[in-house]
């Protein structure tokens, strides 16, 4: 077995984003208990032995999503943390349009957007002639064009997002074990242990840090989820490297319920002065959010030159904050609710698993600076990635190959990400994007890079699971990246409904199958004949329909019929499994919305397309209609057939 002893305890920086290095934060210290650094002295015999498909170490963002995704799934899971309790303040807050989206997939979208502020315009603040600021321009927070469900970003902060996750998992019986810190982590070097999904070759020592007695425990598991934040444990013992460069800018954070006149407080502010540079966030209810840069004088010891934490406070970044933005006016009411202060990072981890048997995610494998408000969502976009990969090989519906793909997609997104952070931060912390006269260089890049910040623009390259070969049957559904919304009617009652809402993230994949009008002949024999070919015993239906063809699979059936004219029965019983599967590209009863879904999507209405969009909601496969066999081969490439 290859073993790693000893434990770190790890951060989670207060930024709008995660994924920077704090340097004080101030509960940190009474909130973390050292860890041990050794093994305690009982013996392996005298520990309480238990086992689990998949141990989460850390209860952050990355580690919830993934939590409460497999729990959903019923896989066996457990998430220790070696937090006491919740974060009531700070921390990471921002969550873009893409991450609302897959949030919606899981049911949660609705109550964080009833709980945050809504960002939905950037005012750009540059240098006046009579040494204050005055505004550039306005720009809308996600730059158009956009096909965005929800086009803004949301701010609230860390604690309450995850608490939303903490009461969706309670119901399917899991709970966050801690505080728990993990002490010691073996892998197994058996080959054919290590290609065996079922079996238990991780090996984890964990101790339970509010026990006197019995307070130690061995959890064996077939998988373990590094999501340990920027200092990660988990990233230590496994000896994987982090790539990349501590920046020399220093920024300090400070939450606040304003008192000013400054016009664009309910805006994403970004501001340059002769006086330094800052980035405004309002924030839930009325707080606000400042990020201000410090100079070495604020931070650095003259004697040594060196980082003294005893020179900051959160009173100077309030300082240094009013002068940015004279003219206007910038006082708290009351006291500074909270703040930290960071050093900007670039670093990205040299993988992202070991064996594929141990994984690391969100900050543990990519740490950046916090303005572009990327850490949280990238974070949870990585174990919405892993969650049903881990879920469909625990199942033993596809091969262990299949989760070679968590790190082929999410560490390419990282790195671009990184590359955009390293120029944005670059620009902003710099003052080389001032904005005065022509040199727009920053206002620029933010709107240039809309779609990548907002989430919506990630595609993830050809693998098994993403097939491109036939993308000219759905032009503007580009595969790897996510399922464009569009709101089509239900054939059975005219009622509206967003395509998205018929995509759940509940580990099935979608197969959309479009299709003409069946009210014309020949249309109606080719569906008629695609009808037949899916329910034949070899069609990927049946031959890796685990228990069912409906549980792996989700089928919906849209059609190009109008719906005067047209019934939900007409369509062959394997395109409509139930009433709500099938779906018509027409508007609704009051011509408000609906129609034109074909032409958005860039999909003939004669000929149609099937689509397989991937329990992610990510498009994996476009393929004609006529060719079923294209998709058998596709879930052939990383599914196991049903036993015969």
């Amino acid at each position: 077995m290859a073993a790693a002893h000893g434990a770190r305890s790890s951060t989670t920086g207060g930024s709008f984003g995660s994924g920077t290095s704090p340097l004080y934060t101030d509960r940190e210290e009474a909130r973390t208990r050292k860890p041990p650094t050794s093994l305690p002295s009982c013996t392996p015999s005298a520990m309480t032995e238990t086992k689990v498909d998949v141990l989460i170490i850390g209860a952050g963002p990355a580690g919830l999503m993934c939590a409460n995704a497999l729990a959903h799934a019923k896989i066996p899971v457990r998430i220790i943390d070696k937090r006491p309790g919740d974060i009531l303040a700070g921390q990471a807050d921002g969550i873009h349009a893409r991450t609302l989206e897959i949030l919606q997939s899981y049911g949660l979208a609705r109550r964080l957007i009833d709980e945050s502020a809504e960002i939905h315009r950037a005012a750009f603040y540059v240098p006046g002639p009579t040494g204050g600021i005055e505004r550039l321009r306005r720009l809308p927070a996600i730059t158009a064009p956009t096909t965005a469900r929800f086009p803004f970003t949301v701010t609230l902060h860390q604690g309450a997002i995850e608490a939303i996750f903490h009461d969706d998992m309670r119901p399917q019986g899991l709970d966050i074990d801690r505080p728990t810190i993990p002490i010691s982590l073996e892998l197994s070097d058996d080959e054919a242990e290590l290609k065996d999904p079922q079996t238990y070759p991780v090996k984890a020592v964990v101790q339970h840090l509010d026990r006197t007695i019995d307070d130690t425990e061995v959890i064996r598991a077939k998988f373990v989820l590094g999501a340990d934040g920027a200092h990660s444990w988990v990233r230590k013992v496994m000896n994987i490297n982090m790539e990349g460069d501590m920046s020399d800018f220093i920024w300090g954070v400070i939450d606040i319920n304003p008192d000013t006149d400054y016009p664009d407080v309910r805006n994403l502010g970004v501001v340059h002065s002769t006086s330094g540079s800052a980035l405004l966030i309002p924030r839930e209810g009325d707080l606000l959010r400042l990020y201000v840069q410090l100079s070495d004088a604020d931070v650095l010891d003259p004697q040594t030159g060196r980082l003294d934490k005893a020179r900051a406070s959160p009173e100077k970044v309030l300082e240094m904050a009013q002068r940015i933005l004279h003219p206007y006016r910038m006082q708290p009411i009351g006291n500074i609710r909270w703040w930290t202060m960071y050093v900007v990072g670039q670093r990205v981890a040299n993988k992202y698993s070991v064996h594929d048997r141990i994984f690391i995610s969100g900050d543990a494998c990519h740490t950046h600076s916090p303005k572009a408000g990327q850490g949280m969502n990238a974070s949870m976009s990585d174990t919405h990635n892993l969650a049903w990969k881990l879920a469909y090989v625990l199942r033993g519906w596809a091969d262990i190959s299949l989760l070679e793909t968590y790190e082929f997609e999410r560490r390419k997104f990282a790195v671009d990400l990184i590359n955009f952070d390293r120029q944005w931060a670059s620009l902003f912390s710099s003052g080389k994007g001032r904005l005065n006269g022509n040199d727009d260089s920053l206002h620029d890049m933010f709107r240039r890079n809309g779609q990548f910040t907002s989430g919506i623009g990630i595609r993830y390259e050809p693998s098994p699971i993403v097939k491109g070969q036939y993308q000219g049957y759905a032009t503007s559904l580009i595969v790897g990246e996510r399922m464009v919304p569009h709101v089509f009617i239900h054939a059975s009652n005219a009622g509206a409904v967003n395509i998205h809402d018929m995509l759940p993230a509940d580990t099935r994949f979608k197969v959309l199958v479009f299709v003409g009008n069946i009210k014309d002949k020949t249309v109606a024999k080719n569906i008629e004949r695609l009808g037949e070919e899916l329910d034949s015993p070899k069609s990927f239906l049946h031959r890796y329909g685990h228990g069912g063809s409906d549980k792996v699979f989700d089928v919906l059936c849209i059609s190009s019929s109008s719906k005067q004219f047209v019934d939900w029965s007409d369509f062959p019983k394997v395109l409509r499994p139930h009433w709500s599967k099938v779906l018509l590209d027409d508007d609704d009863m009051h011509g408000r919305v609906g129609g034109g879904g074909f032409a958005a999507y860039g999909i003939n209405p004669i000929s149609g397309a099937i689509v397989v969009v991937r329990p992610d909601g990510h498009v994996g496969l476009v393929a004609p209609a006529n060719r079923p066999e294209v998709v058998d081969a596709y879930f052939g490439s990383f599914m196991t057939p049903v036993a015969a």
